[in-house]
Parts: structure tokens; sequence; C-alpha cells
């Protein structure tokens, strides 16, 4: 009973945390069929042609464009190639839906496909078969890079879900002023080396959820322009992992919930700044399971390059139910080192289970400087700034092992060709994707005749058109791991 207490009570909780974190719906306003049913285009019909050749850049840009106004660009299964990049924008009511495969062949720099200046936007796969394979490894190996893969810019009430972003030879995803969106039920996978960030986010009222990184650099990271963003069900696995940051001046971030966070060979939580200005304020970590990270549980306000202001206002942040270890025990488990002219406040640790794997091993560290709150080696009095100072701690949690996920790499992909995985259906252990892989014919599911009769609405949480803020769904408690008393160190 006392369990069951502590799991509803949990839940409650984290419901109401939810809530606070989106502001309204999210996604686009009308669905894929209806989107086809007004006008398709397909790549085909303008000069396309899936016989891994030919380049599809210019069909895919003249497609969008008799599309953009109300229509669903459609790029049927089979392999493409492309030569250039474009820009789809000032899209309205418009989607693209990839069911084919691109591979990169051009060589030059920037970003393949840039979605700009549009509203009531799709890009998704209706077979959740679709794929972009950037042949990475081709500039990799030789410590260059290449283009990146998509970039998402001033676009509103959007969606972008399940395909595969496969080796990229730079970004992978970069949203930048976006807002009402959802992303999900993505696999991105990759070579481990920098600079090849997964999801790097700055916008307002946006859910990501479901999606699974593998590469060397930042897994899902929150950029400054950010509030009520919802970040769940995330699975780092081998990934520099989850950051807010780098942070310069003018940082602006409030009201997000990092939950269900599961890294492998990555780190949850990484904020990092350096002489910048703002605030970040209102930030929770909860229901984390890490197996080994560089930087665990880290504040650093002195990373990277001096922007010479005041230092970035940390208030609010919440760590709470961590499970696991580090991969490295030369570094602390636990840091929390901010900026001594502008001291963290209201930060709050409680049953964290953290500890090491290391050969040999027989205490961890935390460390703390100017930081205020509960928990770890936090002071609890805000008064001024105090020098850095380690905490070593001799006894383990009695609950820091926990379970892994079975897809879990042991190593990094060596520099060679990769082959296009499934997209997975769990991405955090004991918890099911919030929305089912879609399986669909033609454009829009609009083929009735082949294939089982679905609804295509591509979120499926609800019978309503899309996500209201009352239907954030609660969070659901991992039942084969220890769930630990509360704890304030």
């Amino acid at each position: 009973m006392r369990l069951l207490s502590t799991l509803v009570t949990t839940a409650a909780a984290l419901l109401a945390i939810a809530q606070a974190q989106l502001t309204g719906r999210v996604g686009p306003l009308t669905t894929a069929a209806q989107k086809a049913a007004i006008k398709t285009c397909n790549v085909l019909n303008y000069g396309g042609k899936a016989d891994n050749t030919t380049d599809v850049s210019g069909p895919l840009y003249n497609a969008w464009l008799d599309c953009r106004d109300g229509g669903l660009v459609y790029i049927p299964p089979g392999n493409y190639v492309m030569d250039s990049w474009i820009n789809l924008r000032s899209g309205n009511a418009a989607g693209v839906q990839l069911d084919g495969i691109i591979y990169r062949r051009g060589t030059d720099g920037g970003t393949m496909i840039t979605i700009r200046g549009c509203n009531d936007f799709e890009f998704f796969s209706g077979t959740s078969k679709g794929a972009i394979q950037g042949g990475g490894w081709e500039f990799l190996k030789d410590d260059l890079y290449g283009p990146r893969f998509i970039r998402v810019e001033q676009t509103h009430s959007f969606s972008m879900h399940g395909f595969a972003l496969v080796d990229s030879p730079a970004y992978y995803t970069v949203f930048d002023d976006v807002s009402d969106g959802e992303i999900y039920n993505i696999i991105m996978r990759g070579i481990t080396v920098g600079m090849t960030d997964g999801v790097d986010l700055a916008g307002s009222n946006v859910w990501v959820h479901d999606i699974e990184i593998t590469n060397g650099d930042e897994c899902v990271t929150v950029k400054s322009g950010s509030s009520n963003l919802l970040i769940e069900s995330i699975h780092c696995n081998i990934s520099g992992g989850n950051a807010i940051g780098s942070l310069g001046t003018g940082t602006s971030i409030s009201d997000v919930l990092y939950r269900n966070i599961y890294c492998n060979q990555a780190d949850p939580a990484y904020l990092k700044t350096n002489n910048g200005s703002g605030t970040v304020k209102n930030i929770m970590w909860d229901n984390v399971i890490v197996h080994g990270g560089a930087y665990v549980l880290a504040l650093n306000e002195g990373w990277g390059e001096d922007r010479g202001s005041t230092g970035v206002q940390l208030t609010n942040l919440t760590f709470k139910n961590w499970w696991g270890y580090n991969s490295n025990n030369s570094r602390a488990v636990i840091r929390l080192e901010c900026d001594p002219d502008v001291p963290c406040t209201g930060i709050t640790l409680s049953n964290i289970n953290l500890w090491t794997n290391a050969a040999g091993a027989t205490n961890v560290k935390w460390t703390c400087q100017s930081a205020f709150g509960s928990g770890a080696c936090l002071r609890k009095t805000p008064a001024t700034s105090y020098a850095y100072s380690a905490t070593t701690v001799s006894t383990a949690p009695a609950t820091w092992s926990t379970v892994r996920m079975p897809n879990d790499h042991s190593s990094a992909f060596p520099r060679t060709k990769f082959t296009i995985p499934p997209i997975p259906t769990t991405f955090f252990p004991g918890l099911k994707p919030f929305s089912k892989l879609l399986s669909i014919s033609g454009p829009g599911g609009l083929n009735k005749e082949v294939g089982e009769a679905r609804e295509v609405e591509p979120t499926a949480i609800i019978a309503e058109n899309r996500m209201h803020l009352t239907d954030v769904p609660a969070p659901i408690s991992v039942p084969d791991f220890p769930v630990a008393t509360l704890t304030t160190f």
C-alpha cells in the first residue's frame, strides 16, 4: 500500500507539472488525410524517379510549390538521391509524407531540407519506413563535416514523426523559433563524433517524445528562447546527452520538464554557460536512468568561451528520482558549480541514487560552488557566493543499480556505412510510445483499398483533431526497478 500510495502521489504531482509545461494544443491543425484531400503533389509527377540515380531535389521543390497553399507532397516508397538542398517556405495547411528513402549525394555544406515560415505543417512517414541516409561516414572518417539534415524555423502548429535519420554528416535536426509543435517516433543513428547534435530546440509549447538518438554530441538540447517544453521518453543510446545551452548573453529559458529519460553512455542533464546573462528558471528532470555518463548531473557555469557578461541566473531547478552511475569516476557524479556573481537559488535534489561502476572505486564526489537549495552539497540559506568545494561520499545508495533497455549499444559504431534501423517500439523501460507507428497506404492514407482501414491522425492520443492541455498523458511509473523512498542528502 505504501508503494501504491507513493506512485499515485507522484503521478498526480507530475501530471500537474506536465500541464503547467504545455500551454495549449500541439501539432498540425488539419490531418494528413485532410491535406491530401485538398491536393496531392506526388514527386513522381514532377520528374522524380525512385531509381537511386535521379536527383529528387528539383521535383520535391516543385511539388512543394504546388501544394504549399494547402495539400500534401508525397514521396512514395523507393530509393531517391539528393544532389542539391532545398527550402520549403511559406506553407499553410501543407505537409510532406516521406515513405521513400532519400540518400544524400551532394557534397555542399548547409542544410539538406530547410522548413521556414510554415503554419499547420506536418513532415512524416505514413509507413514508418521513410528515412534520410546521409552517408556521413564519407566525411567524418576524415574528420570533415558535410551538410546538416533538417532545419525548421519560424514554424507553428507542426509535427515531425515516424522516420529514421541515419548517419548525418553534421547536425540531425534544428528547431529555431517554433511553437505548438510535436516531435516524436524518430530514430537518429550515426557516428560518435562532435557537432552531430540530435535535436536542438528553441521554441515554446513543444512536446518532444519517443525518440532514440545515437551520435557523438547532444541528444535533446534546449536552447535560449525556449519556454513551456515537455521532453519525455527519450533514449540517448551512446550520445553526448541532454543539455541546456551552451548559453550566451540574453538567455531566456523557463518551464521545461524532462521526464522518463534513459541514457546509455550519455549525460542526462548538463547545463553549460560561462559569464553569459539572462535567466533559466523552473526546470525539472524527473525519472531518469543513466548507465554511464561523463557528466551525469551537472550545472557548469564555467564552461566554454567566456561571454564577458554578468552570468546567467539559475533558479528553481529540480532533479528528482534518478538512478544509475557515471562512467569516469575522476569527475564528480553530482556537479553544481554556479557563477559567483549570480549564485544559483532554489535548486532541489531528491531521491537521487547515483554511484559509479568504475573498477575498484569506493566513493564518488559531489562538487558545489555558489549553489543554494536542498540535497547533495548545496547550502541551504542563500547568502553570498562561496568557493568550490568537494564532498566525498563513501556509501552507495541502496537502489542505484537499475534496469537496462534491451537495445542498448555496447560500443560506438565504426566510421563505415550504416544500415537503416527500424523505429523502436519503446524508448523507456516499461513504457509504450504515446502514439502508435503509422502504417497507411498512399498519400494521407487515402488509398483505402490497400491495407486495413484506420485513423490517419498521426498521434492518435485523443479522438479530437489535436491534443489539448488537459490531455497531457499522466506519467507511468516503471514497475520493475526499485522506487526508493525520498532521500535528502
